[in-house]
Order: C-alpha cells, then structure tokens, then sequence
C-alpha cells in the first residue's frame, strides 16, 4: 500500500459473523450481531452496475454530478458488496470496471446549510479502469 493510500481514510465494508458483507458499515448486522472484521476497499475493483447524472444539485455539489452503484466482487465473500457514489466522468456504461479514488472535497465546503468545519467533505469517487 503507498504511502498517500495510508494518508486517505478507509473505504471500509464491515463484515459479520452470519459471511455477510455491509457498506457503509453498521454496529449491527442483519442478524442483530457486531461486526467480527473490516475490509477496506480502497484497493478493490468493482463494476457499475447502473448510473445517472443529476443536474439539479444540491448546494456546493458540482453539476452535473455524475452517480454510480457499483458492486464489489470479494473472495470469500458469497454476496457482491454495493456502494452508491460519484463518478469521476459522466464517460460510462453499465458494466465497466471503476476504482475508488480519494477526493478531498465531494462538495463545497463553504456553500450549505453547516459550516465547513462542522463536517467531513472528503470521501471516495469511481474512476473508470482504461
């Protein structure tokens, strides 16, 4: 792992007692237990499984916002992991494979109803694999 990826906070998927796989992660799962471990999936590869782009966007939030579910196909992980999240281009199609890379600002901190210190604005985007 490089140096800057340790600098990034996690994309991180819980995992659960029962082999389920849940993102964002809960301090429960389906069953009611805890979680027994973390995945971080930083480094995996998913496939968008639909998209869209919104051009009414809400305060701070680019336009237009190009969004993707995505699925993560795991090892030993029987049930494929979904996250909902920007897309770096509105340049897709369902089925191409995306990674997850570290944006510092997902959003304006300064245009919004809280203040720009009462919240994180930093998180992950799916960038298309050439």
């Amino acid at each position: 792992m490089s140096d800057e990826t340790q600098a990034e906070p996690g994309l991180i998927a819980y995992e659960y007692a029962d082999g389920s796989v849940g993102f964002p992660g809960h301090h429960l799962g389906l069953d009611g237990e805890e979680p027994v471990g973390t995945i971080d999936l930083r480094e995996e590869t998913a496939t968008i499984v639909t998209w869209t782009t919104s051009t009414a966007t809400p305060p701070g939030v680019r336009e237009p916002n190009h969004l993707a579910i995505v699925e993560f196909e795991l090892e030993d992980v029987d049930t494929p992991v979904r996250a909902l999240g920007q897309l770096t281009t509105g340049d897709v199609e369902s089925g191409d494979p995306v990674r997850p890379v570290y944006a510092e600002e997902l959003r304006d901190p300064n245009t919004g109803i809280k203040a720009g210190s009462a919240q994180a604005w930093d998180g992950y985007r799916f960038e298309p694999l050439e």
